[in-house]
């Protein structure tokens, strides 16, 4: 009866061995592509323009986004692997759009460190099980709220953009719609974005730099850690990733009844956030959207949706490596199709951040003023308008507003 026993364990380990390859579908390997290309379009406009707004270096830009793809996409394909759940990592869009409005203040180094200092505290949140009590410190009526005045001004710059290159924007936007209307299973910007593309480089002649010719070793750069920076981005990039790429993609699993390890997704996001960190990347960790995408009841059989996970980690995995030549050619390409970009990425966030900010009347006035005081983009010794709609817009909710 043991050796029974054992001859059915060793058979199920053999089947656990196999079931990476077994397990591969068309269904699963679409879902895996669809997620990988919504992290590739949109989200790199971005970076550039953060990296922009710090003045970077060409070689400090490819080091990030060479490492929130490389790591984000080691994420995507170690943990899917070990729970057999489609855990999908990337990393944070609302975080890339917050940094735009802090890079010019503080030195690369010590961004570096507040990078750092971030994964620290997601760390902490994750391993001592804080998740839940740290989200109800600050509403999340206002985090969105803040969170839609600071990415208003790229959904107002992809209205501007589409007048401006009307032969490429005007089809994208065309195509948005239709795909939100009658093609649910392809997402809307993915598909706006690649017709964009296709039409750019049809009509344009793109003409990258000799930069783009020689390839650009990733570097481990050095932290200085700035308590202005610990208050002003470490703590603010930690509510933003926590709150709209954690809690999003924790909740899509759980509403595809897995059960996640959410302490140790927390955690794990903390660790690759702070490695991620030394290479010049604000984060690596699990994402909301690209989650819900592979867990989605048409990515197929659900014990074999985890594939889906794997395959985006490896597709943006590969991209990170590329980022050497993916930076040059973003930055050949003409600036309002780079503006048409990020509002395309960042439309569904307006969206979905404004409806959740002003969805209970009790939160109306903090909600208020955190999304007009985001949207003016002012700064006070260094504090962006997103830190000061996140602080104001809490202390109103807390001492001002009544609350039932």
């Amino acid at each position: 009866m043991e050796s029974e026993t054992d001859h059915v364990k060793e058979a199920g380990n053999h089947r656990n061995k196999q079931s990476a390859i077994h397990n591969l579908t068309t269904m699963n390997v679409s879902s895996g592509i669809i997620s990988a290309m919504l992290a590739m379009t949109g989200p790199p406009a971005i970076i550039l323009a953060a990296a922009d707004a710090g003045h970077f270096t060409h070689e400090q830009t490819i080091s990030w986004m060479f490492a929130v793809y490389f790591f984000g996409g080691i994420f995507s394909i170690v943990f899917p692997f070990l729970y057999k759940i489609p855990i999908t990592g990337a990393h944070s869009l609302s975080g890339v759009a917050f940094l735009v409005t802090v890079t010019p203040y503080y030195s690369y180094s010590e961004l570096i460190g507040s990078y750092i200092f971030c994964g620290f505290i997601i760390f902490i949140v994750g391993i001592a099980g804080f998740f839940t009590k740290v989200m109800q410190w600050f509403p999340k009526e206002t985090i969105a709220a803040m969170l839609s005045g600071m990415v208003t001004t790229y959904v107002v710059r992809l209205i501007t953009s589409i007048h401006d290159l009307a032969i490429v924007g005007l089809p994208a936007l065309l195509c948005y719609f239709i795909l939100m209307k009658w093609v649910k299973r392809i997402p809307a910007v993915l598909g706006a974005v690649c017709i964009a593309l296709l039409i750019i480089l049809i009509t344009q002649n793109i003409e990258i730099t000799t930069m783009g010719s020689k390839y650009i070793l990733p570097s481990v750069f050095k932290p200085t850690i700035s308590i202005a920076g610990i208050f002003t981005i470490s703590i603010p990039l930690a509510l933003l990733i926590l709150s709209n790429d954690a809690a999003p993609g924790i909740g899509a699993l759980e509403s595809q009844n897995y059960n996640p390890p959410t302490k140790k997704i927390i955690t794990a996001s903390g660790i690759f956030t702070m490695i991620t960190a030394f290479f010049g990347g604000q984060s690596a960790n699990i994402a909301g959207m690209m989650s819900a995408i592979c867990a989605d009841d048409e990515t197929g059989p659900r014990q074999k949706r985890y594939i889906a996970s794997i395959v985006s980690g490896v597709i943006i995995l590969l991209f990170g490596i590329v980022s050497w030549k993916v930076v040059p050619f973003m930055k050949a390409l003409p600036l309002p199709f780079v503006s048409m970009l990020a509002g395309f990425a960042l439309i569904g966030v307006l969206g979905s951040s404004l409806q959740l900010g002003f969805s209970k009347q009790s939160f109306r006035l903090s909600s208020t003023f955190s999304f007009v005081i985001a949207l003016s983009n002012i700064s006070f010794f260094h504090i962006s308008a997103p830190v000061l709609a996140l602080v104001i817009g809490s202390l109103i909710s807390k001492f001002i507003e009544k609350k039932e």
